[in-house]
Protein backbone atom coordinates (compact mmCIF):
# COMPACT_ATOMS: atom_id res chain seq x y z
CA UNK A 1 0.00 0.00 0.00
CA UNK A 2 2.78 2.42 0.88
CA UNK A 3 4.52 1.70 -2.40
CA UNK A 4 1.33 2.39 -4.37
CA UNK A 5 0.75 5.67 -2.51
CA UNK A 6 4.35 6.79 -3.03
CA UNK A 7 4.29 6.03 -6.75
CA UNK A 8 0.92 7.70 -7.34
CA UNK A 9 1.86 10.83 -5.41
CA UNK A 10 5.17 11.03 -7.26
CA UNK A 11 3.33 10.65 -10.56
CA UNK A 12 1.38 13.76 -9.62
CA UNK A 13 4.51 15.73 -8.85
CA UNK A 14 5.13 15.06 -5.17
CA UNK A 15 8.70 14.73 -3.91
CA UNK A 16 8.58 11.72 -1.65
CA UNK A 17 10.33 10.45 1.47
CA UNK A 18 9.77 6.69 1.59
CA UNK A 19 9.92 5.14 5.05
CA UNK A 20 10.14 1.50 6.09
CA UNK A 21 11.79 -0.47 8.86
CA UNK A 22 14.45 -1.81 6.50
CA UNK A 23 16.35 -0.13 3.66
CA UNK A 24 15.91 -3.26 1.54
CA UNK A 25 12.14 -2.69 1.49
CA UNK A 26 12.17 1.01 0.64
CA UNK A 27 15.06 1.28 -1.82
CA UNK A 28 13.21 -0.40 -4.74
CA UNK A 29 10.40 2.14 -4.36
CA UNK A 30 12.83 5.05 -4.32
CA UNK A 31 14.59 3.65 -7.40
CA UNK A 32 11.27 3.17 -9.20
CA UNK A 33 10.24 6.77 -8.58
CA UNK A 34 13.61 8.06 -9.74
CA UNK A 35 13.56 5.86 -12.83
CA UNK A 36 10.56 7.73 -14.19
CA UNK A 37 11.98 11.16 -13.38
CA UNK A 38 10.52 11.65 -9.92
CA UNK A 39 12.30 12.80 -6.78
CA UNK A 40 12.53 10.54 -3.74
CA UNK A 41 14.73 9.64 -0.81
CA UNK A 42 14.52 6.72 1.60
CA UNK A 43 14.57 6.72 5.37
CA UNK A 44 14.78 3.49 7.35
CA UNK A 45 13.46 3.36 10.89
CA UNK A 46 10.42 2.80 13.06
CA UNK A 47 7.64 5.37 13.21
CA UNK A 48 7.49 4.69 16.95
CA UNK A 49 10.98 6.17 17.41
CA UNK A 50 10.48 9.93 17.84
CA UNK A 51 14.15 10.74 17.29
CA UNK A 52 14.23 8.81 14.01
CA UNK A 53 11.02 10.46 12.85
CA UNK A 54 12.27 13.95 13.75
CA UNK A 55 15.46 13.35 11.77
CA UNK A 56 13.42 12.08 8.82
CA UNK A 57 11.30 15.24 8.82
CA UNK A 58 14.43 17.40 9.10
CA UNK A 59 15.98 15.56 6.14
CA UNK A 60 12.92 16.33 4.00
CA UNK A 61 13.09 20.02 4.93
CA UNK A 62 16.84 20.16 4.33
CA UNK A 63 16.39 18.70 0.86
CA UNK A 64 13.19 20.40 -0.32
CA UNK A 65 12.52 23.28 2.07
CA UNK A 66 9.12 22.23 3.41
CA UNK A 67 6.72 19.38 4.17
CA UNK A 68 3.24 19.62 2.67
CA UNK A 69 1.92 16.06 2.95
CA UNK A 70 2.10 13.29 5.55
CA UNK A 71 0.66 9.83 4.93
CA UNK A 72 0.47 7.77 8.12
CA UNK A 73 0.42 4.27 6.66
CA UNK A 74 2.63 2.12 8.93
CA UNK A 75 0.93 -0.89 10.45
CA UNK A 76 1.20 -4.43 11.74
CA UNK A 77 -1.19 -7.25 12.62
CA UNK A 78 -1.28 -9.48 15.69
CA UNK A 79 -4.67 -11.11 15.11
CA UNK A 80 -6.22 -13.35 17.78
CA UNK A 81 -9.53 -13.51 19.55
CA UNK A 82 -9.51 -11.24 22.59
CA UNK A 83 -9.66 -14.27 24.90
CA UNK A 84 -6.36 -15.54 23.47
CA UNK A 85 -4.66 -12.19 22.94
CA UNK A 86 -1.75 -11.15 25.14
CA UNK A 87 -1.78 -7.55 26.33
CA UNK A 88 1.74 -7.19 24.92
CA UNK A 89 0.32 -7.71 21.42
CA UNK A 90 -2.49 -5.27 22.15
CA UNK A 91 0.00 -2.58 23.17
CA UNK A 92 2.30 -3.28 20.23
CA UNK A 93 -0.43 -2.79 17.65
CA UNK A 94 -1.59 0.44 19.28
CA UNK A 95 2.01 1.63 19.50
CA UNK A 96 2.67 1.20 15.78
CA UNK A 97 -0.68 2.35 14.38
CA UNK A 98 -1.74 5.04 16.85
CA UNK A 99 1.45 6.26 18.49
CA UNK A 100 3.34 5.91 15.21
CA UNK A 101 0.84 8.21 13.52
CA UNK A 102 0.89 10.65 16.42
CA UNK A 103 4.71 10.69 16.44
CA UNK A 104 4.96 11.38 12.70
CA UNK A 105 2.23 14.00 12.85
CA UNK A 106 3.91 15.76 15.76
CA UNK A 107 7.13 15.95 13.73
CA UNK A 108 5.42 17.93 10.94
CA UNK A 109 2.65 19.75 12.77
CA UNK A 110 4.50 22.93 13.77
CA UNK A 111 6.05 23.21 10.32
CA UNK A 112 2.63 22.98 8.69
CA UNK A 113 1.18 25.52 11.11
CA UNK A 114 4.00 27.94 10.36
CA UNK A 115 3.57 27.66 6.60
CA UNK A 116 -0.24 27.67 6.96
CA UNK A 117 -0.63 24.63 4.77
CA UNK A 118 -0.67 20.89 5.25
CA UNK A 119 -2.37 17.66 4.24
CA UNK A 120 -2.36 14.70 6.64
CA UNK A 121 -3.94 11.29 6.06
CA UNK A 122 -4.45 8.65 8.76
CA UNK A 123 -4.94 5.06 7.62
CA UNK A 124 -7.96 3.67 9.43
CA UNK A 125 -9.88 0.46 8.65
CA UNK A 126 -13.35 -0.99 8.44
CA UNK A 127 -12.19 -3.21 11.31
CA UNK A 128 -12.07 -0.10 13.46
CA UNK A 129 -15.21 1.49 12.05
CA UNK A 130 -17.38 -1.62 12.22
CA UNK A 131 -15.43 -4.34 14.06
CA UNK A 132 -13.92 -7.62 12.90
CA UNK A 133 -13.47 -10.92 14.73
CA UNK A 134 -9.94 -11.43 16.04
CA UNK A 135 -8.90 -7.80 15.66
CA UNK A 136 -9.69 -6.11 18.97
CA UNK A 137 -6.21 -4.54 19.08
CA UNK A 138 -6.18 -3.53 15.41
CA UNK A 139 -9.76 -2.24 15.48
CA UNK A 140 -9.13 -0.19 18.62
CA UNK A 141 -6.04 1.39 17.08
CA UNK A 142 -7.79 2.15 13.80
CA UNK A 143 -10.81 3.78 15.44
CA UNK A 144 -8.47 5.79 17.66
CA UNK A 145 -6.96 7.23 14.49
CA UNK A 146 -10.41 8.50 13.51
CA UNK A 147 -10.62 10.34 16.83
CA UNK A 148 -7.14 11.78 16.29
CA UNK A 149 -8.14 12.92 12.80
CA UNK A 150 -11.36 14.56 14.01
CA UNK A 151 -9.59 16.72 16.57
CA UNK A 152 -6.55 17.60 14.47
CA UNK A 153 -8.82 18.68 11.61
CA UNK A 154 -10.52 21.13 13.97
CA UNK A 155 -7.23 22.38 15.44
CA UNK A 156 -5.57 22.67 12.03
CA UNK A 157 -8.38 24.42 10.18
CA UNK A 158 -7.23 28.01 10.76
CA UNK A 159 -3.71 27.04 9.68
CA UNK A 160 -4.76 25.58 6.34
CA UNK A 161 -4.12 22.03 7.54
CA UNK A 162 -6.60 19.42 6.32
CA UNK A 163 -6.68 16.05 8.05
CA UNK A 164 -8.54 12.99 6.76
CA UNK A 165 -8.71 9.22 7.12
CA UNK A 166 -8.39 6.54 4.47
CA UNK A 167 -9.96 3.11 5.06
CA UNK A 168 -8.47 0.93 2.30
CA UNK A 169 -9.32 -2.55 1.15
CA UNK A 170 -6.36 -3.94 -0.74
CA UNK A 171 -4.23 -6.99 -1.34
CA UNK A 172 -1.19 -6.43 0.85
CA UNK A 173 1.18 -8.45 3.01
CA UNK A 174 -1.48 -8.27 5.71
CA UNK A 175 -4.25 -9.80 3.56
CA UNK A 176 -2.31 -12.58 1.84
CA UNK A 177 -3.87 -15.98 2.51
CA UNK A 178 -7.15 -14.44 3.66
CA UNK A 179 -8.88 -13.84 0.30
CA UNK A 180 -9.10 -15.77 -2.96
CA UNK A 181 -6.59 -15.10 -5.74
CA UNK A 182 -9.36 -13.56 -7.86
CA UNK A 183 -10.36 -11.19 -5.08
CA UNK A 184 -6.74 -10.27 -4.36
CA UNK A 185 -6.20 -9.44 -8.05
CA UNK A 186 -9.18 -7.09 -7.98
CA UNK A 187 -7.93 -5.42 -4.82
CA UNK A 188 -4.77 -3.95 -6.33
CA UNK A 189 -3.46 -1.29 -3.89
CA UNK A 190 -2.92 1.01 -6.87
CA UNK A 191 -6.71 1.25 -7.17
CA UNK A 192 -6.87 2.86 -3.71
CA UNK A 193 -4.14 5.47 -4.18
CA UNK A 194 -6.09 7.89 -6.43
CA UNK A 195 -8.13 8.65 -3.32
CA UNK A 196 -4.93 9.57 -1.48
CA UNK A 197 -4.12 12.07 -4.22
CA UNK A 198 -7.47 13.79 -3.72
CA UNK A 199 -7.07 13.87 0.07
CA UNK A 200 -3.71 15.58 -0.45
CA UNK A 201 -4.83 18.04 -3.13
CA UNK A 202 -5.55 21.76 -2.97
CA UNK A 203 -9.26 20.90 -3.07
CA UNK A 204 -9.07 18.22 -0.37
CA UNK A 205 -11.91 17.87 2.12
CA UNK A 206 -11.17 17.72 5.82
CA UNK A 207 -12.54 15.46 8.59
CA UNK A 208 -13.50 12.87 5.98
CA UNK A 209 -13.27 9.08 6.21
CA UNK A 210 -12.69 7.83 2.68
CA UNK A 211 -13.31 4.11 2.11
CA UNK A 212 -11.58 2.76 -1.00
CA UNK A 213 -11.00 -0.57 -2.69
CA UNK A 214 -11.13 -2.16 -6.15
CA UNK A 215 -11.57 1.30 -7.68
CA UNK A 216 -14.68 2.01 -5.59
CA UNK A 217 -14.82 5.07 -3.30
CA UNK A 218 -17.28 5.95 -0.54
CA UNK A 219 -17.29 7.93 2.70
CA UNK A 220 -18.12 6.76 6.21
CA UNK A 221 -19.49 9.02 8.93
CA UNK A 222 -19.89 9.01 12.70
CA UNK A 223 -23.51 10.05 13.15
CA UNK A 224 -25.87 11.14 15.94
CA UNK A 225 -29.58 10.30 16.02
CA UNK A 226 -32.30 12.75 17.07
CA UNK A 227 -32.78 10.70 20.20
CA UNK A 228 -35.49 10.81 22.85
CA UNK A 229 -35.66 12.84 26.07
CA UNK A 230 -36.39 11.00 29.31
CA UNK A 231 -35.33 13.73 31.73
CA UNK A 232 -35.74 13.17 35.48
CA UNK A 233 -38.39 10.48 35.22
CA UNK A 234 -39.25 8.44 38.29
CA UNK A 235 -38.04 5.30 36.54
CA UNK A 236 -35.76 6.69 33.82
CA UNK A 237 -34.13 3.31 33.12
CA UNK A 238 -37.51 1.75 32.37
CA UNK A 239 -38.44 4.67 30.10
CA UNK A 240 -35.14 4.40 28.19
CA UNK A 241 -35.88 0.73 27.55
CA UNK A 242 -39.48 1.38 26.59
CA UNK A 243 -38.48 4.06 24.07
CA UNK A 244 -35.34 2.45 22.70
CA UNK A 245 -36.69 2.45 19.15
CA UNK A 246 -36.96 6.26 19.33
CA UNK A 247 -33.50 6.60 20.89
CA UNK A 248 -31.94 4.58 18.07
CA UNK A 249 -34.11 5.80 15.16
CA UNK A 250 -31.67 6.85 12.40
CA UNK A 251 -34.13 9.02 10.50
CA UNK A 252 -32.71 12.57 10.21
CA UNK A 253 -29.50 11.63 12.00
CA UNK A 254 -26.67 14.17 11.70
CA UNK A 255 -22.90 14.26 11.43
CA UNK A 256 -21.83 16.55 14.31
CA UNK A 257 -19.45 19.37 13.42
CA UNK A 258 -17.63 18.92 16.74
CA UNK A 259 -17.86 16.83 19.89
CA UNK A 260 -19.98 19.15 22.01
CA UNK A 261 -22.86 19.02 19.53
CA UNK A 262 -23.99 16.04 21.61
CA UNK A 263 -23.96 18.15 24.76
CA UNK A 264 -25.71 21.05 23.02
CA UNK A 265 -28.51 18.78 21.86
CA UNK A 266 -28.88 17.23 25.31
CA UNK A 267 -29.08 20.64 26.98
CA UNK A 268 -31.49 21.88 24.31
CA UNK A 269 -33.82 19.01 25.20
CA UNK A 270 -34.10 20.56 28.69
CA UNK A 271 -34.71 24.07 27.32
CA UNK A 272 -31.15 25.34 27.76
CA UNK A 273 -29.58 26.82 24.63
CA UNK A 274 -25.79 26.92 24.24
CA UNK A 275 -24.65 29.24 21.47
CA UNK A 276 -21.29 29.42 19.71
CA UNK A 277 -19.58 26.89 21.94
CA UNK A 278 -15.85 26.91 21.27
CA UNK A 279 -12.82 25.92 23.26
CA UNK A 280 -9.51 27.44 22.25
CA UNK A 281 -6.22 26.24 23.64
CA UNK A 282 -2.96 27.68 22.26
Amino acid sequence: MGRAHALELARHGARVVVNDLQSAALEPVVDEIRSVGGEAIGWAGSVTDAETVDRMAAAAVDRWGRIDILINNAGILRDKSFAKMELEDFRLVLDVHLMGAATCTKAVWDRMRAQKYGRIVMTTSSSGLYGNFGQANYGAAKMALVGLMQTLAIEGEKYGIKVNCLAPTAATQMTGGVLSEEALASLDPALVSPGIVHLCSEDAPTRTILCAGAGHFATANVTLTNGYTVGRADDAALEVSANWAKVADRKNEIVPAYGFVQGERELASTGIQVEDFTVVHG
